[in-house]
């Protein structure tokens, strides 16, 4: 595991780039370890206040049979510090591996307020004040997406939210099916099978987006009801052209659901620059029927925290239900009348409520911490387009690079990414390096103009997630790491991919990395890298 001591304090300059070495501001919140004793003192505060506000409503005796002697709570506790000693430094710019880092610490102080009365925004009867934070932060996000009117709320996950999505298509197109690519989140066809509807896979074109061609195909048969559009996948965060996808549903008549999850808060660089992210599919999230994003992914909030939008608050009327036990203090919308899920943290809806105080959803507020992800994806790419040990697998669309060691054969390529990734996260805490793979066969590697052998059904490419924006100034180093790796293991025959011939390697023996097939790691139905909402 990798040090929990802090590591030195920076600043930025005019572009918005850390600088290293200046110290630390007093007058600052840092985030990750750098700011934890602050963090500590403002959890010391918010605690007091907390109870301070209970006090008012009168002294009471806690009963018996809550109390815990304090000397074993200490023992627990530590247990409890020890076992999660067993995580991957998620908060570390050494960790590239999946969607994960902690929450701001403005989440965090928001998150313990709330959790301390343990508020449910289910209804406004059990969480008024939670539920009142709900509402504005959900519609400071259908401002995001540019939603005039809306209807929404939070979820406890990405997952969850596309359910509602999903749900809300088959009412309004019941027996359609729900079109997406074979690139998009497992969870679309796993849904559906829910809700008992059709899902049909679209295939992607060469950069793992929709084919348009393949889509249109689909849309003529009439079947189609709803298609969901994805701008930035999990596995490559590659953006389908939503805009497209937009012309083309309106013309045969179906709905566009947008699942955002990952890619959705990159609509605050959306500006066509050189530092941002194109700009015409996530402006036309605008004219889409629905939306999913996670805030407890680029929105800096703990998990689970997800939120499902929709364009036409009438959507509503497909949540009608009645309930002889809650709705009963206001004659307000509860959160619980537009959901399917029932118990929901208040705490979330705090949690996110403050840090959008703090950070709001603006270029400059919270487009200023994705910024950073996006510039290290783009100078990595860089590095490895210059190397003739590693090939990029395709350009990144935001801050995910798919890259791979430049060997002439697939089963190679599948034993030097298991090697880095295997060697990269057993080194001494302080050396260590954490990526991860994503599973591609020949086909794949074919279409976007590498000459690999396949020599094997599948293989492990290397895959990075550039989302902490302490990661850009890291770059040079981890690329060099990666280099390191691969180098650790003995000369090898390579060659840059589509650039001409090689020898055929001399393949190495078995070393462990490899399931008993010999290539893919028992990941050949889809990619590891999807294992993670």
């Amino acid at each position: 595991m990798a040090s929990n001591s802090a590591v030195p304090a920076s600043t930025t300059d005019s572009a918005g780039r850390a600088t290293p070495g200046a110290a630390a501001r007093a007058d600052v919140l840092h985030a990750g370890p750098a700011g934890y004793g602050k963090l500590a003192e403002q959890l010391g505060q918010a605690v007091e206040k907390m109870s301070g506000w209970m006090a008012g409503y009168g002294d009471f005796a806690p009963h018996p049979s809550l109390d815990v002697p304090l000397e074993q709570l200490e023992r627990a506790t530590a247990a409890l510090h020890e076992r999660l000693r067993e995580n991957y430094p998620f908060f570390h710019p050494r960790y590239i591996g999946q969607m994960l880092k902690p929450p701001h610490p403005a989440a965090v102080i928001g998150y313990v307020s709330a959790m301390l009365i343990n508020p449910n925004n289910h209804a406004l009867d059990g969480g008024p004040a939670t539920a009142r934070m709900e509402k504005e932060v959900v519609a400071q996000l259908a401002a995001m997406f540019g939603f005039p009117e809306h209807l929404g709320h939070l979820t406890s996950s990405g997952t969850i939210a596309n359910l509602e999505a999903l749900f809300v298509a088959r009412q309004i197109h019941p027996g359609k099916a729900v079109a997406h690519s074979v690139d998009a989140h497992y969870t679309h066809g796993r849904m559906c099978h829910v809700l008992g509807v059709e899902a049909v896979a679209v295939p992607t074109a060469a950069d793992g987006t929709m084919d348009l061609q393949a889509l249109e195909e689909t849309l003529r048969g009439g079947r189609i009801g709803t298609v969901v559009a994805t701008p930035g996948t999990t596995g490559l965060g590659a953006v389908d052209p939503v805009h497209e996808i937009v012309a083309l549903c309106r013309r045969y008549g179906a709905r566009v659901h947008v699942d955002a999850a990952y890619g959705g808060f990159f609509r605050l660089i959306a500006d066509g620059t050189a530092e941002g992210v194109a700009a015409e599919p996530f402006g036309a999230i605008a004219e889409c029927d629905s939306v999913v994003v996670d805030p407890h992914k680029h929105g800096l909030q703990p998990y689970g925290c997800g939120a499902v939008l929709f364009h036409d608050p009438g959507v509503a009327r497909h949540y009608l239900h009645d309930s002889p036990y809650t709705y009963f203090t206001s004659d307000e919308l509860h959160l619980g009348e537009i959901s399917l899920e029932c118990s929901r943290a208040g705490a979330s809806a705090a949690a996110l409520w403050l840090t959008l105080q703090l950070l709001p959803l603006t270029p400059d507020g919270l487009g200023a911490v994705l910024r950073p992800g996006r510039r290290a994806a783009l100078a990595w790419a860089d590095l490895i387009d210059r190397s003739d040990e590693l090939t990029l697998f395709q350009r990144p669309h935001l801050d995910i690079l798919s890259y791979f060691p430049t060997w002439r054969s697939l089963s190679e390529i599948d034993r030097a990414s298991a090697h880095v990734l295997n060697t990269g996260m057993h080194l001494p805490a302080a050396q260590s390096l954490f990526v991860a793979t994503y599973t591609v066969d020949g086909a794949s590697m074919a279409a976007r103009g590498h000459r690999v052998a396949a020599d094997v059904a599948s293989g492990r490419i290397l895959r990075s997630v550039l989302m902490k924006p302490e990661t850009e100034e890291h770059v040079p180093a981890l690329h060099q790491q990666v280099l390191d790796l691969l180098r650790s293991r003995g000369p090898q025959s390579r060659f840059k991919s589509g650039t001409g011939s090689a020898v055929p390697p001399t393949l190495p023996g078995r070393d462990g990395t490899l399931d008993d097939a010999g290539s893919g790691g028992g990941r050949t139905a889809r990619s590891v890298a999807q294992l993670v909402r």
